[in-house]
């Protein structure tokens, strides 16, 4: 009949009380009469003391002693008042004082990494020789590194990440769509896709859920979102290109012009940076320990600069570009730098793309031939989000297709679906994994990948 605590409940506010709780043996030390454990559950954790007493004998005291690490045990105790800080520990006004413990399910005694090791910053322990850990140890045997604080505080703000942008959306009315992963075309016009046997005939992986976004709108739902799964077969090894990705993709008519629609989603952006700040302080600060990090900065409303601004901005720092040139990844780089020290935001918006430089189905600037109705969002100077308006007139995009040498055949379905009076609408992509990455001011996107997927990498 008893009602397991958790570790981040138990404050001063509980002192004296007796409680049950569940959680890893996350470090044990002997000392005389006494055996002192850290017990951790998910980022929380706190000091328990088993004393040769009234509830403990000596064979408990040795008992506790040799629980092999990252076992989970149930622990009956007391809690106490601690009389100093309790360092290396987030409970540290509190201690637990051990009456009874039970082991649920024993680790074995020999760990593929040390979790203490796996959290210290990499400075530090090149400063005083101490070990860490590098990135293919950490994926090789990710479920032990997924323990830690820093793996359990960036998923968890993954999760409100998820969470914000559905909230929002919603309160927008937008209605939450699924759609399909297996395709009959590639969704985007390239050569970038996984091809999957089926049954007597071949189909692909879905690149982008774009096409099939466009045809509910058409199919008169007007604002729709979806989170799912995308697929990116390019021989990418970057530190922000993954073979599967999870896409949080919007797309909305509008009624004057499509700037209703990217105003509306940086306004999205906006409102998960605000609830991120708002709910998540405990995990962007758990974060920042091991990787430290300026705090994200953004303006409200968003800044919007069109193409042709940001490559003044570079042609002023010494970049030769050409005006239909597409943005390189240091470009973009340091045209996120030239923006910060100008405007002091880490979030803008990139408007007017060259027309040459996009997909297919991007709707050109009736003003101006060589540009489109086409824009990117960028955090930290590096690109999150994709978006356009999209072509609704069955023979513009048959056109546009043509020009990009697409077979019409494959995509009549989708052409199709404008044949029968479609408004104009946008929209965009965003790649899950990338904000959080970037929010959090982390260096490698596999960080953000709870089992991330590359060219080289299919397991675990």
């Amino acid at each position: 009949d008893r009602v397991l605590v958790r570790i981040k409940d138990l404050t001063v506010e509980k002192a004296d009380e007796e409680v049950w709780v569940r959680g890893r043996i996350h470090t044990s030390r002997a000392k005389g009469k006494q055996c002192f454990l850290v017990l951790r559950q998910q980022q929380f954790n706190i000091q328990a003391l088993v004393a040769v007493g009234q509830h403990a004998s000596k064979q408990m005291v040795k008992f506790a002693a040799n629980i092999t690490k990252e076992s989970i045990v149930d622990i009956e105790g007391i809690v106490r008042k601690a009389y100093q800080k309790i360092g290396g520990c987030t409970q540290q006004d509190v201690e637990l004082h051990v009456q009874r413990i039970y082991v649920i399910s024993s680790a074995e005694p020999r760990l593929p990494l040390q979790l203490d090791d796996a959290v210290r910053p990499e400075v530090e322990g090149e400063e005083d020789g101490r070990a860490t850990v590098n990135q293919d140890t950490r994926l090789d045997n990710r479920i032990i590194d997924l323990r830690t604080s820093t793996s359990q505080a960036i998923f968890c703000l993954q999760s409100g990440i998820c969470q914000l942008f559905r909230e929002t959306l919603i309160r927008k009315g937008f209605v939450e769509i699924q759609t399909p992963k297996i395709i009959s075309a590639a969704s985007e016009g390239g050569a970038n896709v996984f091809t999957v046997s089926y049954f007597k005939t071949s189909a692909y992986l879905a690149q982008s859920p774009q096409l099939y976004k466009q045809m509910c709108i058409c199919a008169d739902f007007e604002k729709v979102f979806c989170i799912g799964p995308v697929f990116r077969a390019e021989d990418s090894n970057t530190h922000r290109h993954l073979t599967e990705f999870v896409g949080l993709d919007i797309e909305m008519a509008f009624n004057y012009h499509y700037h209703e629609v990217v105003d509306e989603i940086a306004d999205t952006l906006v409102q998960i940076f605000k609830g991120l700040q708002e709910r998540f302080q405990t995990e962007i600060q758990t974060v920042s320990k091991q990787f430290p990090c300026e705090p994200f900065k953004f303006l409200e409303p968003t800044l919007r600069l069109e193409y042709r601004e940001g490559v003044a901005m570079l042609r002023e720092a010494g970049v030769e570009m050409g005006d239909e040139e597409d943005l390189s990844t240091p470009n973009e780089k340091l045209l996120g730098r030239l923006v910060k020290e100008k405007y002091d935001t880490d979030f803008y918006i990139l408007d007017k793309y060259p027309l040459a430089v996009r997909p297919f189905y991007t709707m050109p600037d009736p003003a101006n031939p060589k540009t489109s109705n086409s824009y990117d969002m960028f955090m930290r100077g590096e690109e999150i989000l994709s978006g356009a308006q999209r072509i609704h007139d069955p023979q513009l995009l048959t056109e546009r297709a043509k020009h990009h040498g697409i077979d019409l055949e494959k995509i009549k379905a989708y052409i199709d679906s404008f044949r029968f009076g479609a408004p104009p609408h946008a929209g965009g992509g965003i790649g899950l994994e990338r904000v959080t990455m970037l929010y959090l001011g982390l260096h490698n996107v596999r960080q953000t990948s709870m089992f991330p997927r590359d060219p080289k990498r299919l397991t675990p």
